[in-house]
């Protein structure tokens, strides 16, 4: 069984930590290798920040020219890995061959955005301020960096920050989730290749004790993270008493609300891609969906659609939703199914009890709807992370809005409708970070920040984008006189 070595200043290393996690196919239940795991974690931190820190002066004193040619090959790379990559996130991960490669796409989409970082970077100059005096800005790098990065998208989420992180004159430190740690290793396999010096990317491995060794490290000057929310509190409080600089995405309850001059057809189908996509393990899935008005014709369309996604191995031909990551998370999102239940809604599908045909041992749940769930309830509140649909009835777009506004999350939130004056008022009054309008998975292009509003986002910049350029680098603001006449005696 393949132990996991983390990658320290330019090198392949042991870990401190002789003990280890099990790292374990959802679908199958097969051990795909280990991962270290434990308190002796907290030295491999230690040496990955040295090395980084080491790096650090000579990568910020490269041109930013210089420093985005590694990212050029980098998407090279990546594209010509991509099925391969794909794989190994299906195995390790449970999302479907199709999920998995899309996943890449927009990892690749943000090498190419960060190699934009030459313009990105500048800052302003304004010239005679005062007669004879200057004044101008300039970004200069962090330090040394880390991110802290989740299970369902191993080959996505890093690269929200590490393209910009290292463009930007900084090194970085990437802690990938200890459930799926098999995509980042083939990754920095990759990271070899392009050219980089030693220390100015490492990988530690770990749980909590390595998250809270980056968390304390007087070394460490930026945190990025995307996770629950409770954690990512966690993370920006942690940090932020450290005097690091913190962005922690948390958790979700994504609402998409349907009027009924939809388009009946493409509503119910997008609908049912965002609830049911990476098994609804992503943080823009749909969770609330919300009729308004309807006569009966949206919720059956919603149902039908649900019902025909294929359930399955996500490497399989035809399958459309692949298992939940763990055995854990299973028996969780089932409890939750009861929960809404006995709440009073009612399990229109139910998903539970799924077997799969020579996969009999996978974390399988099948789409779910449960509908008229309570309002007032603590399923309505409470991110399932899972493939489950809670399905309400509302009057009108005002109560729906209102509903919107009403819970502690701000991730996304989506209206299906063809009148633009909806549209409009929809858009200026849901408050949240990620509005779609005719879309069920409001994802920024790596070129805008993936916004976060609320409970969903602790901090000020997001990543990706412009957002990333700022966050990675500190302004310095020059006033400067350079007389004409000035002589200097020596």
């Amino acid at each position: 069984m393949e132990i996991l070595k983390n990658y320290i200043n330019g090198q392949w290393q042991n870990s401190a930590e002789v003990n280890g996690l099990k790292i374990v196919n959802p679908a199958n239940q097969q051990v795909l290798g280990q991962v270290p795991y434990g308190t002796n974690c907290k030295k491999d931190v230690d040496a990955a920040t040295s090395a980084a820190k080491a790096a650090l002066d000579g990568w910020r004193s490269t041109s930013v020219n210089e420093r985005i040619q590694p990212l050029f090959k980098l998407k090279t790379l990546l594209e010509a890995h991509k099925r391969e990559l794909a794989e190994i996130i299906t195995n390790e991960c449970g999302k479907t061959i199709g999920e998995s490669l899309g996943e890449l796409t927009r990892a690749i989409e943000n090498v190419e955005t960060a190699c934009g970082t030459p313009a990105l970077i500048q800052s302003e100059f304004s010239e005679n301020i005062a007669s004879g005096i200057d004044e101008f800005m300039i970004r200069q790098p962090v330090g040394v960096c880390a991110c802290i990065t989740p299970f369902n998208f191993p080959g996505m989420i890093p690269f929200w920050f590490l393209p910009y992180a290292i463009s930007c004159g900084n090194t970085f430190i990437v802690k990938p989730s200890e459930k799926v740690p098999m995509t980042m290793n083939k990754l920095f396999q990759l990271f070899e290749q392009i050219g980089l010096p030693d220390g100015v990317i490492n990988l530690v491995h770990g749980g909590k004790e390595t998250v809270d060794a980056i968390l304390d490290h007087p070394h460490i000057s930026a945190i990025s993270f995307v996770g629950s929310s409770a954690v990512a509190q966690y993370i920006y409080s942690r940090g932020t008493a450290n005097g690091k600089r913190v962005q922690a995405q948390g958790g979700a309850k994504n609402p998409v609300v349907v009027l009924p001059d939809a388009d009946l057809e493409m509503t119910a189908k997008i609908v049912a891609d965002s609830v049911y996509g990476c098994a609804g393990q992503r943080c823009l899935a749909a969770s609330t969906i919300i009729t308004v008005g309807d006569g009966g014709e949206v919720r059956d369309a919603i149902i039908e659609s649900a019902k025909s996604r294929v359930t399955g191995y996500g490497l399989a031909e035809g399958v459309e939703m692949g298992p939940v990551i763990s055995s854990e998370s299973k028996n969780r999102i089932e409890g939750l199914i009861q929960k809404g239940i006995d709440e009073g809604a009612t399990a229109v599908l139910d998903g539970r009890n799924t077997r799969v045909v020579d996969y009999e041992g996978g974390n399988f749940i099948a789409p779910t709807i449960l509908e008229n769930v309570k309002v007032g309830g603590e399923l309505i509140k409470t991110e399932i992370f899972g493939p489950v649909m809670s399905l309400i009835h509302l009057k009108t777009v005002d109560d729906a809005i209102s509903f919107v506004n009403s819970g502690s999350y701000g991730n996304m939130a989506c209206l299906f409708t063809s009148n633009g004056a909806s549209a409009r008022k929809f858009r200026n009054e849901a408050q949240a970070g990620n509005i779609g309008i005719n879309i069920g998975v409001a994802a920024p292009m790596a070129q805008f920040p993936f916004s976060g509003w609320k409970d969903s986002f602790f901090g000020d910049l997001h990543g990706q984008g412009r957002h990333a350029i700022e966050f990675f680098t500190q302004t310095k603001v020059v006033v400067e006189r350079w007389p004409s006449d000035w002589t200097r005696k020596f």
